[in-house]
């Protein structure tokens, strides 16, 4: 692979336009499709952790993001009846991993990242029906509705449903259904305490098979997700009122927020991961990134942050012209770590026994008491990650 050329970026989520900012950055020639006809994000909030924080300085983009995104405070875990079982000073985040733990609109990053790229790069309501991947002495193929692309290089960013993953590896099993559902939306703040909600700080709520977190953002909003068990396939017609059964009788400010939620904000998905490894993220010319390689469930908020540390790392290696199997070297024992410790979480939180229920939050509650910052040094694996020299 050359050590710079011409890349097809399939994908303009966030870990696609990631890639075509840091790949445009190490001198290569970007063309993003995206099967969408308008940059529309799926979503709502997300939560950029300090590896991704450090990711995008790598880019020189952190000072906007930082700029763009609310910095989470004091905060920890509750019981459904409001107690606390644990305390996290997230400002302790940013002295520990030299970044903070953002929040922001899931839309602003997204437009930051677009505005990043120049004119005639972006290509919108084009579908990726096929790839060929290509090989050291031949160049890659897109195919598309609107003809073929030649490639040195070419991102797989098309999401946990991805074309190309299936082209490239035909005999994988896919997707994995995680036994969750998840919920998202934003609410304004001041409509949310006019229902009576005190929204001082951020929590996340911890109850039988469920969580609720509630996440102060900018501009005077308010980010809200949900899990629980669920069955896979299930499309109520009203989410938001499917909430309110599910979350109503929890502590305030749960049932004001999801009652100050705006007609038709709350997004309901089931959960789906990549339980099993793919063998490679790369084949050929073309590498896998983001959800098309290890989509994994919400409950470290890092499906976004390992997208973005894909793209960079990405970038750094197509810049030095190794191949491709250095990145997947670089990136699969990491977000297999990372995707395996989601789903644990997921587990934990989302246990539906009264008795493992107990268990689980006395000793929470003891580790708050008898360890404080332990919860922050756990996170060390994932937050203390830093990108690699250029």
């Amino acid at each position: 692979m050359t050590s710079s050329g011409h890349a097809v970026v399939a994908g303009a989520g966030i870990g696609g336009l990631t890639a075509a900012v840091a790949l445009r950055r190490a001198g290569w020639t970007v063309t993003v499709l995206e099967r969408a006809r308008k940059l529309e994000p799926v979503g709502s909030g997300l939560g950029i952790g300090p590896n991704a924080v450090h990711a995008l300085d790598a880019i020189g983009l952190g000072a906007e993001v930082r700029r763009l995104s609310a910095v989470q405070g004091p905060g920890g875990i509750r019981r459904a009846d409001g107690r606390w079982l644990v305390r996290i000073d997230a400002g302790a985040i940013a002295d520990r991993f030299g970044a903070p733990q953002l929040v922001a609109l899931r839309a602003d990053l997204v437009s930051l990242l677009a505005a990043g790229l120049p004119g005639g790069v972006l290509h919108t309501g084009v579908t990726v029906a096929g790839v060929d991947p290509g090989g050291p002495d031949r160049p890659a193929h897109v195919t598309t509705g609107d003809g073929d692309l030649t490639a040195d290089l070419v991102v797989a960013a098309d999401g946990i449903n991805s074309v190309i993953r299936r082209a490239l590896f035909p005999g994988y099993p896919g997707p994995r259904y995680s036994g969750l559902a998840a919920w998202r939306f934003v609410a304004d703040a001041e409509a949310a305490r006019a229902a009576g909600a005190r929204i001082v700080e951020p929590a996340e709520t911890w109850g039988r098979g469920a969580v609720f977190g509630v996440v102060p953002l900018t501009h005077g909003l308010v980010y809200c997700y949900a899990s629980a068990a669920a069955p896979a396939g299930q499309a109520p017609a009203d989410p938001a009122a499917e909430l309110m059964r599910r979350f109503g009788d929890w502590h305030e400010p749960i049932p004001a927020v999801i009652g100050a939620a705006p007609p038709g904000a709350v997004l309901r998905d089931d959960v789906y991961w990549i339980a099993e490894p793919l063998p490679a993220y790369h084949r050929g010319r073309v590498a896998l990134l983001g959800d098309a390689a290890h989509a994994m469930t919400p409950h470290l908020g890092q499906g976004a942050c390992q997208a973005i540390e894909d793209a960079v790392v990405l970038a750094t290696i197509a810049g030095t012209g190794a191949g491709l199997a250095a990145y997947t070297e670089a990136r699969m024992r990491r977000t297999r770590m990372v995707a395996n410790g989601s789903y644990r979480a997921s587990r934990l939180s989302g246990t539906t026994s009264r008795l493992a229920t107990t268990v689980r939050d006395t000793g929470m509650w003891l580790a708050g008491h008898l360890a404080p910052g332990l919860m922050i040094r756990q996170l060390k694996p994932i937050a203390s990650w830093m990108p690699p020299a250029a």
